[in-house]
């Protein structure tokens, strides 16, 4: 299981053109179905005027996504999937936008079109390695502090928040790949509470 994933912490644009057709690449970070409604609407918004708005995105292994807006079947949207693929990215949304030039390209011309505005646009984007947490509230009484702190050094665990009191309570990020081992380490401190974030919603 893997502890981590690739994304863009900033988008850039690609830029390609041919026999008069312009086609412009964006690429951006998106995290779930709504932001990529929102995404391209914004894109097709900025970009009113162009002839075609194609465009893929993965945001997990079970969800991506390419759609050819009108061109050839497979000529557009799977091309610019393949670039996101090829770098091995999670949680991005590339569109390329096509400004029609007068000339037909073909079906192979429009394959390298979208994908080098896809490719450039990636090109232009920063990537960044991302954790992939679990993330647990804990409580526990003063009393037993080293003995947490123990189990937090431990785990590497990453500290979101920490409230030193009479009762103590913190919220912190455990590598996904120690999960069932930090579960059986924490039951066994007595009068530590914890439950995972994704248990509660």
């Amino acid at each position: 299981m893997k502890d981590y994933f690739y994304t863009i912490s900033k988008g850039g644009e690609g830029f390609y053109k041919e026999k008069g057709s312009k086609f412009i690449g964006l690429a951006c970070r998106v995290r779930d179905e709504e932001e990529v409604k929102e995404k391209l609407e914004e894109v097709k918004k900025q970009y009113y005027d162009g002839r075609h708005h194609c465009y893929a995105y993965i945001l997990s292994k079970d969800k991506l996504r390419a759609n050819d807006d009108g061109e050839p079947n497979h000529s557009a949207g799977d091309p610019i999937l393949g670039q996101i693929k090829s770098k091995n990215l999670t949680e991005v949304l590339i569109v390329v936008v096509r400004y029609f030039g007068g000339t037909k390209l073909g079906v192979p011309g429009l394959i390298n079109a979208y994908k080098t505005a896809a490719f450039e646009a990636l090109e232009a984007s920063k990537i960044m390695e991302v954790t992939i947490e679990e993330i647990y509230d804990i409580q526990y009484g003063y009393e037993i502090t080293n003995e947490v702190m123990r189990l937090i050094s431990e785990f590497e665990a990453d500290i979101k928040h920490q409230e030193f009191t009479e009762n103590c309570s913190a919220t912190l990020g455990i590598k996904q790949s120690l999960k069932e081992k930090f579960e059986e380490e924490a039951s066994k401190i007595e009068g530590l509470m914890f439950e995972s974030q994704s248990e509660q919603e």
